[in-house]
């Protein structure tokens, strides 16, 4: 049984070919990991040759031999041993066979610790089967690491990112884009891992906000997961539609378009017929749900940039019955969730109501319904606010009360097709916070850039509360300009 966990000569070959040939290491290093190999004594081999290339130094047997010594864990037995083996030319099969081994290695220690969470320490079943799925994740995409890093290593991967990034060549986006401009260069994208957390009251376009980034992304070759707790997919893909093609929401819904329109509905709709965005509508979720899901889905999936939630307090608690700690566990997961699958999760949210007794109704991360273990998971939270909203539901009130005192109502309010709107920074972990400023097309659920920012007009920093920010940015602000 033992010989299916392990190949040692298979480990002996693949180490002596890349001394006798150092130059495919470069390939080795990516499709092999330290734990792949059985030997400890041929882990600290590998281990040497990775250190000697992150040094830029050459990788052989004087240099492996040094490293070694300089760990206490040389041996020379095996050095020889591998210098002896037969060095091989097609090194692909022999990966395949020590990763495959390896595979069952892991598999084995997995059921040991089924064993130990489910009769020895008694945990409920619903975080079982989540520590089981956890595991199998990490072993299929080749996660797992040491407890540590040390300093060569995150330097090492540290000059690799910065490296990356020049070459892309792209002073603004880091992260996953936005969608818009303004909100791209105050926050370089939603990062790998971020927590993102947008939060509006009812009927300001929170999810209009959202599908617009989903747009960007899906018509740009990028996957997206969207859990739609409260609307159906085909409502989503009608919006979609609308924002595509300029035809107005309501008249999607009713069919009532001309040729040109239909003409338009049928190109976009062979463009949405490619793109990678896949749905769950189930309409009721919890956290572990969730989580089995989206791991499923990037495991088949691993395009997947990004996933959505719409919305956070939608989502069903697991075990205790107080619901401020139910949504505490909710975050929290949340944000696991998204470090572990190295992708950005956006998570809607609503905001508690007492914020329209306020004069000005702009929200503050008080406002964040259930808001204390939200404000603290996430990395970056967003907040729409539209003021013609408000603006419109005064003049309703107005009207309600001239009408019950029996007065003549005229009406001053003047409804527009395009509304300014704002994206209000309330928190960014990495980055100042501030405003952005948006147009909202209502009768397409569209949110645009401003024209004074598709114009390309730069942006002044002066007076942007940092509070929020985790980072040193000194004293700037931001000054909008106006529409």
């Amino acid at each position: 049984m033992q010989d299916n966990l392990y190949n040692l000569a298979f480990e002996r070959s693949i180490l002596s070919s890349i001394i006798f040939e150092p130059s495919q290491f470069d390939e080795l290093s990516v499709a092999l990991k330290e734990d792949d190999f059985y030997l400890p004594a041929h882990k600290d081999i590998f281990k040497a040759m990775l250190t000697l290339l992150q040094k830029d130094q050459p990788i052989d047997e004087e240099f492996i031999k040094k490293e070694l010594i300089k760990v206490k864990k040389f041996d020379e037995q095996v050095l020889l041993e591998i210098l002896s083996a037969n060095p091989i030319s097609n090194t692909n099969a022999y990966v395949k066979e020590i990763r495959d081994k390896s595979l069952k290695r892991h598999l084995l220690t997995l059921t040991t610790e089924i064993k130990r969470v489910t009769v020895e320490e008694e945990l409920p079943s619903e975080e079982v089967v989540d520590i089981v799925e956890k595991k199998l994740y990490e072993i299929t995409q080749d996660n797992q690491t040491s407890d540590f890093k040390d300093a060569p290593k995150m330097t090492f991967d540290t000059m690799e990112y910065i490296k990356e990034m020049k070459a892309r060549g792209d002073t603004v986006l880091v992260g996953v884009d936005t969608g818009f401009s303004e909100l791209n260069k105050m926050t370089t994208g939603f990062g790998k891992g971020d927590l993102v957390i947008i939060a509006a009251r009812p009927a300001m376009g929170k999810t209009s906000f959202v599908l617009n980034t989903v747009n960007s992304l899906i018509l740009n070759g990028k996957g997206v997961a969207f859990f739609s707790l409260e609307m159906p997919a085909e409502q989503l893909m009608l919006r979609l539609l609308s924002i595509q093609t300029s035809i107005p929401l309501q008249e999607l819904r009713l069919g009532n378009m001309n040729d040109n329109q239909w003409s338009s509905l049928y190109g976009a709709i062979d463009k949405m017929n490619s793109v990678k965005l896949f749905v769950d509508d189930q309409g009721s979720i919890n956290i572990n749900q969730l989580r089995s899901k989206l791991r499923k889905l990037k495991n088949q999936h691993p395009e997947i940039e990004i996933a959505v939630i719409d919305y956070l307090q939608i989502m069903q608690g697991v075990g205790t019955q107080d619901r401020h700690l139910q949504v505490s566990e909710i975050s929290r997961g949340l944000k696991m969730l998204a470090r572990e699958l190295e992708m950005p999760i956006v998570a809607l949210s609503q905001l508690n109501r007492g914020l329209e007794s306020r004069n000005d109704k702009r929200p503050m991360l008080s406002d964040i319904r259930e808001s204390g273990s939200i404000e603290q998971d996430a990395d970056i939270i967003l907040f729409v606010y539209r003021d013609d909203v408000y603006l419109y539901k005064e003049e309703k009130e107005r009207e309600k009360a001239a009408k019950a005192e029996g007065k003549e109502f005229v009406s001053e309010y003047v409804e527009k097709e395009e509304e300014d709107a704002e994206i209000i920074i309330g928190k960014q972990r990495n980055g100042p916070t501030g405003h952005v400023k948006l147009v909202f097309q209502k009768k397409l659920t569209r949110f645009v850039d401003a024209p004074a920012y598709a114009a390309g007009v730069e942006t002044v920093y002066e007076n942007i509360d940092t509070s929020s920010a985790d980072i040193d940015v000194g004293e700037p602000s931001i000054s909008m300009p106006t529409l």
